[in-house]
């Protein structure tokens, strides 16, 4: 009868804590919208897609494709995410292990002495074993394994495991998009530093014919043909030419500079052939559908990752105000000396209990954090929903960028044409007195202008490869 009124006792408890654990907060979550449109904006519709080539096939340039692989073994950046990728991992292990028993292995060894007018005193002095009447002081002896396990009732300790799994994920992706950055960022910088090598070369040619154009200016001034004022100003547009060569140059190393700090190494040159830029030709981008960025694009993948997780946290915020079973027990062996640990059954000694333990009064710690967890559930919602929108909106400004592009490149082709042939003429019509030196002048500049923005766009056309490719999802193949 006491038995069965200890057993109803323990039901009662155990109905009592579910009752006040079922008085949780009600909170809603919220689910992602991952509709995208058919197609993009004027484009047509095909599954081919530029995004799956690996990178070393996109970028066919060896000097280039040295520089990535540098890059990708030696960035400290890209290697401190490495190591970051082994932490979630090991916390994933760390999880595991919170669901499994902990054992913890003892050895203890003490003295006890006790006051011989005491009752434990007097107890121990009329006590014998074997005949033997026991020493004072006593010794302690005890060898055993205690552990404890909290069963995992709820899933509670498995669900954060889960989490730990998908932020690992998460983290992977995380590693992938950062590859996608770099391989682009340096392939951008590479097209830059190019670029730059043939605007330089456009002002020493210019410079050249600048100098010569003086000189001419300089012995019809002897002749009285012109005023020193036209010397003056023929003077003044080559100090402005060389000044510019000098900005340019300053702009190549910091450029070949931001290479090497993406590439792990101390500044040096990079090397390269610029003399082939201007016959470098963009890439025809093949963008697929919409929902091919869904598995592409790292950036998305890695949000979806986060939203996984964020789902399963809110479980295990509401399995914290369910009631937890704690299981604790040990066994070994205790004795005063050393030659009895090992006697059975006598020096032997265990214990075993549960522990059922909900939270009944103080629980705005768990309210917070449950209402926290909801909104962080919410937060990766939208974040995912926000990368969705923002691939979508990089890959068709950057494909319709590459169009535009081709065709201001044909246009200021055609202008640097015609403005390198009138610098002829107004040299001719100069030295033959049908021309003024401010005609000359003018049009030399603007022939500089026109060669270096033709330059510049070629470059810009090189990055809209570039970027349509990352945008794309291509890169950490």
């Amino acid at each position: 009868m006491n038995r069965k009124i200890i057993y109803l006792n323990l039901l009662t408890v155990f109905v009592m804590m579910l009752i006040f654990s079922s008085c949780i907060p009600v909170i809603t979550t919220k689910k992602a919208n991952t509709t995208v449109s058919a197609t993009y904006n004027n484009l047509p519709s095909d599954t081919t897609n530029t995004g799956i080539i690996n990178w070393k096939a996109f970028f066919t340039d060896p000097d280039l494709s040295a520089l990535i692989d540098t890059a990708l073994g030696n960035n400290q950046e890209l290697n401190i995410m490495r190591q970051q990728v082994n932490i979630t991992q090991n916390e994933i292990r760390a999880r595991k292990g919170a669901y499994l028993p902990f054992v913890s292995p003892m050895v203890g060894v003490g003295v006890d002495k006790v006051g011989e007018y005491t009752l434990q005193g007097a107890s121990q002095a009329n006590s014998t074993i074997e005949g033997r009447k026991i020493s004072d002081p006593v010794g302690n002896f005890v060898v055993g394994a205690f552990a404890t396990w909290e069963v995992d009732i709820w899933r509670k300790l498995r669900n954060a495991r889960k989490s730990a799994i998908y932020r690992y994920l998460a983290t992977i992706e995380g590693k992938n998009f950062m590859i996608t950055n770099l391989v682009a960022e340096i392939a951008n910088s590479y097209y830059e530093l190019m670029a730059l090598d043939n605007q330089l070369e456009v002002l020493k040619k210019n410079i050249e014919i600048q100098t010569n154009a003086l000189a001419i200016i300089k012995l019809q001034k002897q002749a009285a043909r012109v005023t020193e004022l036209a010397v003056r100003r023929f003077e003044a547009q080559v100090f402005n030419t060389k000044s510019r060569q000098y900005r340019i140059q300053q702009s190549i190393i910091e450029t070949e500079n931001r290479i090497n700090f993406l590439l792990g190494r101390y500044p040096q040159t990079i090397q390269r052939n610029s003399t082939t830029f201007n016959s470098f030709v963009p890439k025809t981008i093949s963008a697929g559908i919409p929902s091919q960025l869904l598995i592409n694009r790292t950036d998305i993948r890695r949000a979806e990752q986060e939203l996984e997780a964020a789902k399963i946290d809110v479980k295990v915020a509401r399995a914290n105000f369910y009631p937890s079973l704690v299981i604790m027990g040990g066994v070994g062996f205790e004795a005063f000396k050393p030659q009895y640990l090992l006697q059975l059954p006598q020096s032997l000694l265990y214990s075993i209990a549960g522990n059922l333990v909900a939270p009944l009064i103080n629980r705005n710690a768990l309210k917070a954090e449950y209402y926290s967890s909801s909104a962080r559930q919410k937060q990766a919602v939208f974040n995912y929903e926000r990368t969705i929108l923002n691939g979508y909106i990089e890959v068709v400004n950057q494909v319709s960028n590459i169009s535009n592009l081709q065709n201001s490149y044909d246009l200021k082709a055609q202008e640097v044409q015609a403005l390198t042939k009138s610098i002829e003429t107004a040299n001719i019509l100069f030295k033959s007195a049908n021309a003024d030196y401010v005609e000359v002048l003018l049009t030399q500049r603007d022939a500089i202008e026109s060669s270096i923005d033709l330059i510049e766009i070629k470059k810009k056309q090189m990055n809209a490869m570039v970027n349509v490719y990352k945008a794309l999802g291509g890169g950490w193949r």
